[in-house]
């Protein structure tokens, strides 16, 4: 039961470049868009960001161990904790910008957003009492293949593209990962495949920037390491829970805080399905408390578990991992650290991580399903891939200097903006509901399927799916009753239907030997 061994150290890598990537988002976007200033973004954000990670990785840490203990179990895993990229795009894009757009204030769009953050740790703290039972009453298909959908999109094509973009650089780092992880070879001396990686790729890098390649552009590491202190935000956050002015942005905090309490239902059902069982209560609580404390130390971001636990534990990452990554991440956000790092390491070399981790989770909502459960975990996938496809088209138009308020209408039949948008909106729910459903179609419990018709059903009149509103600023949240009538029309009759077929065959089970049609063969689930 030793505190770190030779696995955490990879694990500690990977955990490490998904926490740097989210500062780096922070850093820069937060200029871009919300006209942060260094010293705001440097003196107060990152200082509360690392003790909200620092806090939630040791906590994370002593549960694993504490499980291991118990169980008397060496393989456990510390369930990975850190700001996700959705919640700071989220937050930047569509609460900071346009404060900051309007008022040319960036003070206030910190303010904000760190109202936003503080109302998204009360939602994820009160999620910690409601969580345990949803869990209960949710199959584990529609809870995966969610998760499998972030995971084969946001992260995996979402770096793929840029190790391609630079192939000199990145795709020999990426195949060593894959080559550790898959076949876990072992390398001279005992090295771990992340730190060979990074190695292998620090060592391209330079080499080619030697030649005059333009591959590796390392930024200037500034004015070297300057120790930052404490900012207590609790004044600022007073005074805006007062104002207007954040309270107008609800629409898009309350569905950012729903995302955060379910992926962490989401991440903890991967953990359990890799072997790792943690108390669902003890775990969201912590999660919630962290974003409160990030809130409250001036951090504009909230903190949640992430997703990857499988892939740190086929690392053969243990708690330590967890630790490392903590203090090392305080180290750099108290120091200013974090660009010196990225002028002497490229990123590309470490991005493979980040895939692999991606792999790994879309192979085990597959895996760790019952086999006739395929079906579930695969539409369950597709709402990610529209919100996917949605962020390409955007990005796109941006590039070109249109904007898709303008442009929508001129697509026509050549591509249903429309739908891609609407099935885009709420897709982690979606995910869950359309997955849902067909587990229990396919295990003929047609009763709890029309249960969750239902709740599609209300999520879409309440504006939580679906519902949008396009604007010239862009895609807005529109919440509200009967938001999206249309869509809950839809799912009410569904749940009609299978309410009928309920009474209809009142003890209907599963197909014969529990296997859907055109699978006969499949086990019992």
């Amino acid at each position: 039961m030793r505190w770190i061994v030779r696995g955490d150290i990879d694990g500690f890598f990977g955990l490490f470049i998904d926490n740097l990537l989210q500062l780096m988002l922070i850093v820069v976007l937060g200029g871009a868009v919300c006209g942060l200033p260094p010293e705001l973004v440097n003196g107060r954000i990152l200082p509360g960001a690392a003790l909200s990670i620092l806090m939630g990785n040791l906590f994370y840490a002593w549960q694993a161990r504490r499980l291991a203990l118990s169980t008397g179990r060496s393989d456990v895993t510390a369930l990975p904790y850190g700001i996700n990229t959705p919640s700071v795009v989220a937050f930047i894009f569509l609460i900071m910008g346009p404060v900051y757009q309007e008022t040319k204030n960036p003070e206030l769009a910190w303010q904000a957003g760190v109202f936003a953050c503080f109302l998204s740790g009360v939602m994820e703290t009160g999620g910690a009492f409601v969580g345990d039972w949803l869990r209960r009453n949710t199959p584990r298909a529609a809870l995966l293949s969610a998760l499998a959908g972030v995971a084969i999109t946001f992260i995996a094509m979402g770096f793929v593209l840029q190790i391609f973009s630079r192939p000199l650089l990145a795709i020999l780092p990426m195949m060593i990962i894959l080559i550790s992880y898959g076949s876990r070879v072992r390398w001279p001396l005992g090295l771990p495949g992340g730190l060979v990686a990074i190695g292998a790729g620090t060592a391209l890098g330079w080499g080619l920037r030697w030649l005059g390649s333009t591959e590796f552009a390392p930024p200037p590491a500034g004015g070297g390491l300057q120790f930052q202190g404490i900012h207590f935000a609790v004044p600022d956050l007073i005074e805006f829970l007062g104002s207007p002015t954040g309270w107008q942005f609800l629409a898009i905090i309350f569905p950012m805080g729903l995302f955060n309490v379910i992926g962490s239902l989401q991440n903890l059902e991967s953990a359990e399905a890799a072997g790792d069982r943690y108390e669902t209560r003890s775990s969201l609580l912590a999660n919630g408390l962290g974003s409160l404390c990030a809130a409250v130390l001036g951090s504009a971001f909230p903190t949640t578990i992430y997703i990857g636990h499988p892939g740190w534990k086929a690392m053969g990452a243990r708690y330590g991992y967890s630790i490392l990554n903590g203090i090392v991440i305080t180290l750099l956000c108290f120091t200013g650290g974090v660009t010196l790092i990225l002028s002497v390491m490229p990123l590309e070399a470490v991005l493979g991580i980040l895939l692999w981790i991606g792999l790994i989770i879309t192979a085990q909502a597959f895996q760790e399903t019952p086999k006739p459960h395929a079906l579930a975990v695969a539409i369950g996938i597709i709402p990610a891939l529209a919100s996917w496809g949605l962020l390409l088209v955007e990005t796109t138009l941006r590039a070109a200097g249109a904007n898709l308020y303008n442009t929508a209408p001129k697509f026509g039949s050549d591509l249903y903006i429309d739908g891609l948008i609407a099935l885009s909106q709420g897709f982690l729910l979606t995910a869950m509901v359309l997955s849902a459903v067909m587990a229990f179609v396919i295990d003929r419990n047609f009763l709890k399927a029309a249960g969750w018709a239902f709740a599609g059903m209300l999520l879409s009149a309440s504006g939580l799916m679906h519902a949008y509103l396009l604007t010239p600023a862009g895609i807005q949240n529109q919440l509200g009753w009967l938001a999206s009538p249309r869509f809950a029309a839809a799912y009410g009759l569904t749940g009609l239907i299978l309410l009928g077929l309920h009474l209809r065959h009142p003890s209907a089970g599963p197909t014969p030997s529990g296997s859907a049609p055109g699978d006969r063969g499949a086990s019992a689930s």
